[in-house]
């Protein structure tokens, strides 16, 4: 089953059980896998789950701008948007997992501190969608240091 697929079918029930949160989540979804198709970059691989990551990393940082602005009731709503949308990322990896592929990254192409951004392109491609380029950039530098 395609991602769009799970996603048409997890809006179908969404909308059976009434669930109008889950469901603008899910809209916002598709809408995003729907402008990326019509896109040139639509075609590359794992563009949706770079798009579904964009969109995840959005609503956290949006909720954390409404908490400091005091407005718990919208962070809320981005957080549980955000939720939503991670149902739909591969599992990320554990720091531990992580920092045991970027050590054998860095030991296979017997990368240094000076080849980090070398070193940084090819995690993020390997990596993609199993974690963070923030935590993969923090591993990173205190492996190559």
């Amino acid at each position: 089953m395609s991602l769009e697929e799970r996603i048409n079918a997890e809006i179908k029930s969404a909308m059976l059980s009434k669930q109008s949160a889950r469901l603008e989540a899910l809209r916002a979804i598709k809408s995003a896998i729907l402008l990326l198709k019509t896109s040139p970059e639509g075609s590359a691989d794992g563009a949706d789950m770079k798009a579904i990551q964009k969109m995840v990393k959005q609503r956290k940082e949006t909720a954390e701008i409404y908490k400091t602005q005091n407005r718990q009731d919208l962070a809320e709503v981005e957080l549980f948007q955000a939720g939503v949308i991670e149902e739909f990322l591969p599992k990320a990896l554990s720091v531990a997992e992580l920092t045991e592929r970027l050590n054998v990254l860095v030991q296979e192409n017997n990368f240094t501190g000076a080849d980090f951004g070398k070193a940084m392109g090819m995690a993020s491609k390997a990596l993609a969608g199993q974690a963070d380029g923030k935590q993969i950039s923090e591993l990173l530098k205190s492996i190559l240091k």
